[in-house]
C-alpha cells in the first residue's frame, strides 16, 4: 500500500481532474437557453445534445478504454483523455449550428469516457478497502464542485460575453492540467494484475458482475437516480429562466452554491458514513443511498411547484445533500464486488449503465415531456415535466433495498476470486 502522502496527492489531483470533467460536461446546462435562442433549437434537440448524443459515446467507449487502462498505464490514459475532452469543449464555442455543436459534444464524450474508470482503479490501488468509500466519496466531490464552477463561470461569462466564450474559457486550461497529471502521478507496479487483465475480456467482466444480484439492483438503482439527477440538473437553469424570469448569472450563482457546497458535503458524508457503518453491516453501502433517495422526493416536488424562486432555491438544498449520498457507497461497493484485475472495467460497466439510462435518457425524456405538455401548459410545461421525473427516485430506492439483500454473499465471492 503506497504511503499516505503520495496517495493523498494522487487523490487530490484526481479530484481536480474530475472537477474539470464536470465543468466541461455540465456547463451546457446553464447555456441551454441562450443556445436555444441563438441556434433556434427545440427542447427535444437540446435534450439530445445534453443527453443521448453525449451518453452513447461516453458510456460505450468507457469499457474498451478501461480495458486498455487495466492492461497498460492508467495515468497515461487519463492524461490523453483529459486533453481530448478539454480541446473539444473549447471547440463547442465555435459551433454555428446544431450539427457542429453535436459533433463537438460527441468529442467531449469520447474524451471523458476515459476519465473515471481508470481513476476508480487507481484509487482502489492506493487506498485499502476500509477507507475506499471515503476516498471514492472525496473523488466524487468533482461532481458538485465541477457543476458549481460550470454554473458560475458559464452563467456570468454568458451574461457579459456570450455562451461561445464560456466554452473556451473552461476548456483550454484542461490541456495544461493533463501535462501536470502525467508528469507527477506514478502508476503503481502491478505486473500480475496486468497479466490477469490481459486475459480478461469485457464480456467476461460484465457476466461476472451480472451474476451478482446485488450489482444488478445497485446498477439499476444508481441508473434511475442518475436519470432523475441528470434530467433535473440539465434543465434547472432553463426552468428558473422560464418560470421565474431570472438571468443566467443569478441562476448560476444560486445553483452553483447549492450544488457545490451542499452537494459536496453530501457527497463526502455519504462515503465517510459508509466506511463507518459498513464494518458493522455491509448492507449500509446500500441503505445509505436508499434513505437519501426517499428523503429527496417530496422536497424536489415542492421545488418545482412553489411560486417563490427564493423558497425554491432554499428547498433545493435538502435534495442536493441527500441525493449526493449514493456516490461513495455505490462506487466502493462496485470495486469490492470485482477482483483486482477487473476493477477499471467494473467501474466502466457501472458507469455505462448509469450513463446510458441516466445521462442518455434523463435530459432527453425531460425535453420530450416538456414539448408534449407545451400545448396545455405553455411556458410552464417544463415545470411539470421536472415534477414527473423527480418521483422516479422512489423506484431507485426500491432497487437499493433489493441490492442489500445479497450484498454480503456477493462480497465474499469477489474476495475469494481475488
Amino acid at each position: 500500500m503506497p504511503a499516505s502522502s503520495p496517495r493523498n496527492y494522487v487523490l487530490g489531483i484526481l479530484v481536480v481532474v474530475y472537477v474539470f470533467n464536470f465543468i466541461d460536461r455540465q456547463i451546457l446546462s446553464i447555456l441551454l437557453e441562450p443556445i436555444k435562442l441563438d441556434l433556434e433549437l427545440s427542447d427535444t434537440e437540446l435534450g439530445f445534445l445534453s443527453g443521448i448524443a453525449f451518453a452513447i459515446f461516453y458510456a460505450t467507449l468507457g469499457m474498451p478504454i478501461a480495458r486498455i487502462a487495466d492492461r497498460t498505464s492508467r495515468t497515461g490514459v487519463i492524461a490523453v483523455c483529459l486533453s481530448v475532452w478539454s480541446l473539444m469543449t473549447a471547440l463547442c464555442g465555435l459551433a454555428t449550428n446544431f450539427i457542429q455543436l453535436l459533433l463537438a459534444r460527441i468529442g467531449v464524450a469520447v474524451g471523458e469516457a476515459g476519465g473515471s474508470p481508470p481513476a476508480h482503479s487507481l484509487i482502489s490501488d492506493y487506498f485499502p478497502p476500509e477507507s475506499r468509500a471515503t476516498a471514492l466519496g472525496i473523488y466524487s466531490l468533482g461532481i458538485p464542485i465541477g457543476t458549481m464552477f460550470g454554473l458560475l463561470i458559464g452563467g456570468w461569462i454568458n451574461e457579459f460575453f456570450g455562451w461561445r466564450l464560456a466554452f473556451m474559457v473552461v476548456g483550454l486550461p484542461g490541456i495544461l492540467l493533463a501535462i501536470i497529471f502525467k508528469l507527477t502521478v506514478r502508476e503503481p507496479l502491478r505486473p500480475e494484475v496486468a497479466k490477469a487483465a490481459a486475459n480478461t475480456s469485457i464480456p467476461l467482466v460484465a457476466r461476472y458482475l451480472w451474476r451478482q444480484k446485488s450489482f444488478v439492483h445497485l446498477s439499476i438503482g444508481a441508473a434511475l437516480h442518475a436519470f432523475v439527477g441528470y434530467g433535473l440538473v440539465i434543465w434547472n437553469p432553463a426552468f428558473f429562466i422560464r418560470s421565474h424570469g431570472l438571468e443566467t448569472g443569478e441562476i448560476g450563482t444560486n445553483l452553483a452554491l447549492i450544488s457545490g457546497l451542499v452537494g459536496g458535503v453530501g457527497t463526502f458524508f455519504g462515503g465517510w458514513i459508509a466506511d463507518k457503518l459498513a464494518p458493522r453491516d455491509l448492507r449500509w453501502y446500500m441503505w445509505i443511498p436508499l434513505i437519501g433517495l426517499v428523503i429527496t422526493v417530496p422536497f424536489l416536488v415542492l421545488v418545482y411547484l412553489v411560486d417563490s424562486h427564493v423558497f425554491a432555491f432554499a428547498l433545493f438544498t435538502i435534495p442536493s445533500f441527500f441525493g449526493a449520498l449514493y456516490l461513495g457507497p455505490s462506487f466502493a461497493a462496485t470495486q469490492s464486488l470485482a477482483p483486482a484485475h477487473m476493477r477499471a472495467v467494473a467501474a466502466a460497466v457501472l458507469l455505462f449503465i448509469i450513463n446510458i439510462i441516466g445521462l442518455g435518457l434523463g435530459p432527453q425524456v425531460v425535453g420530450i415531456i416538456s414539448d408534449l405538455l407545451h400545448p396545455t401548459f405553455a411556458s410552464e410545461s417544463l415545470r411539470y415535466a421536472l415534477v414527473i421525473v423527480a418521483v422516479l427516485n422512489l423506484v431507485a430506492a426500491i432497487h437499493y433495498w433489493q441490492a442489500g439483500k445479497t450484498l454480503v454473499a456477493d462480497f465474499s465471492r469477489a474476495k475469494e476470486s481475488s
